[in-house]
């Protein structure tokens, strides 16, 4: 499987254990985080087994930082049945909402990009613990909800640079609210997870389009009085 990931992307230089399993990175986390984008051409095949998948979900919720190490955020890997079966939901789920016209190109979309793909990650908020923390620390009880959003966003990140690392593409999607009832229920998740987003992955058959990047200098500023 590494075979193939050195000919989508290059030499790998750079190595990483990931516990006892083998994990290659491409090599610097910069490049990492440029080469992370959105990638819409998926197909059904994966760099990585689902036992190394499930190390490096491992590997990223273990040490990506939350607020008040509250550890709120649950991760849930569909493959194979699974992985069918989500965008099978949000499909029938959109059909019940919009105009039939409509849906026929959201119907292709789906196929095509993210049902198409090896599998979705799952991101969700565990509540419980988010009025635990409320309880606890009252005086910032209304910036939990916040802080969590924020805490989920950078496993987004991680999880999603390091899928980019091992040589797959990905793409962020929110059918949330729509499907989150059925979707606990269909893998019977606890009630109190709130639902943020889905990544579908598999290893790109295209490139991501090109991006445009707003002048720095009117993002960044820098001062040292």
């Amino acid at each position: 499987m590494f075979g193939d990931r050195e000919r989508i992307y290059g030499t790998r230089d750079a190595v990483a254990t990931v516990n006892s399993h083998r994990y290659f990175m491409a090599a610097s986390f910069r490049e990492a985080v440029a080469n992370r984008r959105s990638v819409y051409e998926l197909s059904g095949k994966s760099t990585l087994s689902d036992k190394d998948l499930g190390e490096l979900l491992r590997f990223a919720v273990k040490h990506t930082p939350s607020a008040y190490n509250s550890q709120s955020t649950r991760i849930v890997l569909l493959t194979g049945k699974a992985h069918v079966d989500l965008w099978e939901i949000v499909k029938q789920t959109l059909r019940e909402r919009i105009r039939a016209d409509a849906f026929i190109r959201t119907e292709q979309k789906i196929d095509t990009a993210f049902a198409s793909g090896y599998g979705t990650v799952l991101f969700f908020e565990d509540m419980s613990v988010i009025a635990a923390m409320q309880a606890q620390f009252p005086v910032y009880a209304d910036r939990f909800p916040l802080w969590s959003d924020q805490t989920n966003a950078m496993h987004q990140f991680v999880i999603w640079t390091m899928l980019e690392d091992a040589g797959m593409g990905a793409s962020l999607q929110h059918y949330n609210p729509l499907i989150d009832d059925q979707v606990k229920k269909e893998w019977k998740l606890p009630s109190e997870w709130r639902l943020i987003a889905q990544m579908p992955f598999g290893i790109p058959t295209g490139k991501p389009a090109e991006k445009e990047f707003e002048p720095l200098d009117k993002r960044i500023f820098m001062f040292d009085r």
